[in-house]
C-alpha cells in the first residue's frame, strides 16, 4: 500500500502533481528537493553551499516525517546546475551522509538552480 508523506518542514508541492515522498512498506521514495525554503516557498541563496544545504535539509525533513533518517538512505540522485563545483558539492554532501555512502547518480540540471536531490531510503 502506498502512503504519502507530507511535512511543512520541506519544499511544498503546491499545485504540482506530486507527493513529497511515498512510503511502500519499508521503503521511502523522496521526490526531488531543490533549494526551496519551506516557509517562504522561495529559492534560497545564490551559493552552492546555501542551495545544497537547503536541498539536503528538505530531504532530511521528509525522511524524518516518514520515520527515517539520512543514514537509512540507500540511493541518491543529484542534479547539479551547469558550472557547479563537483568537489565543493562533495564536501557538503559528506557532512550529511557517512560511510557506507548511498549509491549515487549525478546528472546535469536545467532547472535554474544549482542542485536538486532525490533519495530512496530503506527502514531496517
Amino acid at each position: 500500500m502506498k502512503e504519502p508523506i507530507q511535512t511543512a518542514n520541506a519544499q511544498q508541492p503546491g499545485s504540482m502533481p506530486y507527493s513529497q515522498a511515498i512510503r511502500v512498506g519499508d521503503v521511502i521514495y523522496v521526490a526531488g528537493q531543490g533549494p526551496i525554503d519551506p516557509v517562504t516557498d522561495e529559492l534560497v541563496g545564490d551559493t552552492l553551499e546555501h542551495q545544497a544545504r537547503r536541498a539536503l535539509d528538505n530531504v532530511a525533513a521528509i525522511l524524518e516525517a516518514a520515520g527515517a533518517k539520512l543514514s537509512d538512505v540507500v540511493k541518491v540522485t543529484v542534479l547539479l546546475g551547469e558550472g557547479v563545483d563537483f568537489g565543493a558539492f562533495n564536501v557538503i554532501y559528506k557532512e550529511y551522509f557517512t560511510e557506507p555512502y548511498p549509491a549515487r547518480t549525478i546528472s546535469p540540471s536545467p532547472m535554474g538552480f544549482m542542485v536538486q536531490i532525490d533519495a530512496i531510503a530503506h527502514l531496517t
